[in-house]
Parts: structure tokens; C-alpha cells; sequence
């Protein structure tokens, strides 16, 4: 997760001196531990309702519009409702796919196949870093499971790219370990494991199950972060792991790696197990998934599916233990539907918690179309895989009543950009819905971003960027 919106400024004559060289700067590692962590200021923690910024790229009054703000739109009744409007899908005019670097397997669709799109800016030593990286799949597989090889990682200066594969030459080069450009971890990399020192823990190697999948064990879902002058990356094991659950990274060079795994989940991922997940998986081997991370001030937090979070140790080395993690208050739909992708933005002083929910069709009595946040039922189709956001003035909350902020959008992230406006990721779900369409699913698995828009500090409301009212020629 990206911390507070209103970062450290980045003006434009250092970025246009700095930008071009800092593809160069990461192959270099100089973005590693002893970089200047140039994005961090001094705030308040998670219980304030403004301060200055944390970690990421640009100040919020850099990205206040140019005349009157945009209205937010009335809520649909009753709650719980889906807004399909195109203004809020990904267009042409406010959307791309970003240009990654192609991997040679890649060649053949011509473009990254990738889930859960992840992209942020992080301002080190003056100038802006981007980061993008992914749930991808192995060639000749067609989705991420029942395994996949792991974690790879693109770096631009800038937005449009250009995007590069992070350059893990110098690190490993040994095809046999299964070294790849790009590739940050893996449970292949499980022969560098050191007294002291682990890269992949018993419960993330590969296994077989001789029978149902065979292999199996593969990586969600990651995020880059760069907190304290460290880069880390936490991600989740997934359903056909030996245990599956959320863990961190830590590097020891700049977002490249090497990267070793904390302390606290040598032994399983972080919380606690509980019965869910599909039942292949074994019983007491499923924890909370789709780890992700808040930095604010000196501060960090840990995010779980779908509700949860828990400081990290100043170390972060491991979250503070406690009994039972705390939960987020949220305002949930009747009944709650299963979400994912528990996700924390700070922007204008305000906290917005991101949410991915299927908008499902059904019919109403009046034989018109319904779309709505439901649970699988009888009649109800999946449609679109969207993003839901709350608001609040607390981390913790009290959150608002969600809205839809972008159709199609779903288990993305916000960001800043160097030149503070927010943007969203989204990758066209091609496992059900619109994007699963025969006529569609060759665009799907797409690693775009959508430019949002604020509604300002009365709406506190982000959105998919609406397309503007044309002039009236009464």
C-alpha cells in the first residue's frame, strides 16, 4: 500500500535533470538501503487525520484542479447497489497499459500477461522511481496456478516508461536456478537459503501432490514498497502452497535485491490460521492472503484480506504479536459478499480503504437489469470485477458507506505520480465476467492504470477519471 498522498515535492527542473538516469541508478543498486529515503517526511501516525507525507512521490496540493472540483455523484439506492456508468471504466482518454519490457516468453501475445497490477513512485535521492510489478503464470500454463515461478519486477523514471526489467544480472545468471531478468524471488531460489539467512521457507518451496495438480505452490499478488531507505515487497502464497498466506521481503540492495524473507515467517505466513479457501487446501494451512502494507511517519502497518491489519515491528522483522489482529471498522453491505484486495490510500488527509467486489447481475421483478455487490446465488451472473473505496478520517475508521470508483478495476492500487496526480491500476479479470468473453479475454491480464479524479475536500471522494460535461449551446 502506498502511504500518505501529501509527500515530499518534486519539482519539475530536478525531475527533468534526474529522470533519464535513473534506470541506470537502479541497475546500479544506488537505490538500495543507504539511499537517501528523500520521500519521507514526519507525520502523524495512523490515528491522525492529516500530517505531512510518508513515502510517497508528490504533494497533494500539486494535484488540486484548475477551477471547480468535480461533484461527487448521489449514492445508489439501496446500498450495496453496483454503479456500471461508463465514465467510470477505463477509456481510452483516461486510461493505457503500460509498456512493460517483454520477457522471452512474452514474444508470442505480444504483451506481460499479468493480475493484480501493482505500480508506485517513490522519490529517492531527488528523483522519481517507478515500480510495477504482478501475479504472473509460466508459459504453457493458462493462469497463475497451480504454480507459477514467482516475482518479477519492472522500473521506469517516469509513468510511460520506459519500463525495463529490474536488473537481477548481477544477483543470479544461472539459468538451472532458474534466473531470469526481472525475476526478484522465487521458490526456485530456495539453494540460497543461509544459516541466518532464509530466501524461501519450507512452506513456500514447490511440492506435488501426486494426483490432483501435481506441482504446486505459486506467488500473489506482490507490492514494492521503499520505507526507511529499504525496499520490501509483500505478497502471498497462494492456494496450491503448502501453506497459503501473506509474507514480506526484505532487501539488502535497491529494488532489484537480493531479497531474503523476514524473520517472522520462516515458519508460516503472518496471523493466524482459519477454515477457508477452496477444499484442496489442507486444514489449518490457509491464512489471511493479499498481505499488503501502509507507511506512514517511522510507521508501518500490514493489511490482510479482507478486514484486517496489524502494526509491523520497528524492525519489521515481524508484526507485534497480539491475540487476535484488530479489525477495520467499515460500514458493509447486507449481506457482506466476499472482498479481496484490502488496500489503504491516504489522500487530502483522508484514509480511503480499497476494496475489489464482483458486481453481479441478476433480474429484478420488473424484468429490468440489476447490478449489485451480492454472494453467488441463483440468477447472479458475474459481470464486472470492480474497485470499492470507503473513506475516513482515522486509519482504523470509522469508514464510510463504499461507492464504486472504477468498473473493471478491482484488487488494484492507488498511487501518486511524480507530479502528484492519482492514478489506480486495474487488469481486465479474465477469470469470469466481461474480460472472460472469448471476444475480450485476448485483452485481459492487462497491466494498466486509469488517471483518477478528487472530488476535493468537501466530496473526499476518488474516481475513475468521469468524462467532462460537454458546454451547453442553449
Amino acid at each position: 500500500m502506498t502511504g500518505p498522498a501529501n509527500g515530499f515535492p518534486v519539482h519539475r527542473r530536478a525531475v527533468l535533470a534526474g529522470a533519464a538516469g535513473v534506470a541506470g541508478s537502479l541497475v546500479a543498486g544506488l537505490a538500495g538501503p543507504a539511499a537517501s529515503a528523500a520521500a519521507q517526511g514526519r507525520a502523524a501516525g495512523p490515528a491522525s487525520s492529516g500530517g505531512p507525507a510518508a513515502t510517497t512521490a508528490a504533494g497533494t496540493a500539486a494535484n488540486t484542479a484548475h477551477g471547480r472540483l468535480p461533484a461527487n455523484w448521489p449514492d445508489l439506492e439501496p446500498y450495496g447497489l453496483a454503479d456500471t456508468r461508463t465514465d467510470l471504466w477505463p477509456r481510452d482518454d483516461n486510461s493505457f497499459v503500460l509498456p512493460l519490457e517483454l520477457r522471452p516468453r512474452d514474444e508470442e501475445l505480444g504483451r506481460v500477461w499479468i493480475r493484480d497490477t501493482y505500480v508506485n513512485c517513490f522519490v529517492v535521492d531527488g528523483k522519481p522511481v517507478y515500480v510495477a510489478t504482478g501475479t504472473t503464470r509460466v508459459p504453457g500454463l493458462p493462469a497463475a496456478g497451480p504454480w507459477n515461478d514467482g516475482i518479477f519486477l519492472w522500473v521506469a523514471p517516469s509513468l510511460r516508461g520506459p519500463w525495463r526489467l529490474a536488473d537481477t544480472t548481477a544477483i543470479r545468471s544461472d539459468p538451472a536456478t532458474g534466473a531470469e531478468k526481472g525475476k526478484v524471488w522465487s521458490p526456485e531460489f530456495v539453494g540460497e537459503n543461509r544459516p541466518g539467512r532464509t530466501v524461501v521457507a519450507p512452506w513456500q518451496e514447490y511440492w506435488d501432490d501426486h494426483g490432483q495438480f501435481g506441482k504446486r505452490g505459486n506467488a500473489w499478488a506482490p507490492e514494492v514498497h521503499f520505507f526507511r531507505g529499504t525496499w520490501y515487497i509483500v505478497a502471498c502464497m497462494g492456494d496450491h502452497s503448502t501453506k497459503v498466506g501473506s509474507f514480506l521481503l526484505i532487501s539488502e540492495g535497491g529494488p532489484e535485491g537480493p531479497y531474503r524473507l523476514a524473520e517472522g515467517n520462516v515458519d508460516k505466513p503472518f496471523g493466524d490460521p482459519f477454515i477457508g479457501g477452496p477444499s484442496f487446501i489442507a486444514p489449518g494451512a490457509y491464512h489471511h492472503i493479499d498481505g499488503s502494507m501502509y507507511t506512514e511517519d517511522d510507521n508501518a502497518w500490514l493489511v490482510l484480506h479482507n478486514h484486517l491489519y496489524a502494526p509491523f515491528r520497528d524492525d519489521m522483522e515481524d508484526i507485534v504479536p497480539t491475540t487476535n489482529l484488530p479489525l477495520f471498522q467499515q460500514t458493509p453491505y447486507t449481506p457482506e459478499p466476499y472482498l479481496e484486495g484490502a488496500y489503504v490510500f491516504k489522500h487530502g488527509g483522508k484514509y480511503f480503504l480499497v476494496h475489489a467486489a464482483w458486481d453481479r447481475t441478476s433480474t429484478n421483478p420488473d424484468g429490468t437489469t440489476r447490478n449489485a455487490y451480492d454472494n453467488p446465488g441463483a440468477g447472479r451472473v458475474q459481470f464486472q470485477y470492480d474497485a470499492v473505496v470507503a473513506v475516513a478520517d482515522r486509519f482504523e475508521g470509522p469508514y464510510s458507506g463504499r461507492w464504486t470508483a472504477g468498473v473493471g478495476a478491482g484488487h488494484n492500487n492507488f498511487f501518486l505520480d511524480h507530479r502528484g496526480q492519482p492514478w489506480a491500476t486495474f487488469f481486465r479479470n479474465p477469470a469470469a465476467g466481461y474480460w472472460a468473453d472469448p471476444a475480450r479475454v485476448g485483452d485481459a491480464a492487462a497491466a494498466g492504470v486509469v488517471r483518477l479524479e478528487w472530488t476535493g475536500p468537501e466530496g473526499n471522494r476518488l474516481y475513475a477519471a468521469r468524462r467532462k460535461p460537454r458546454p451547453s449551446h442553449d
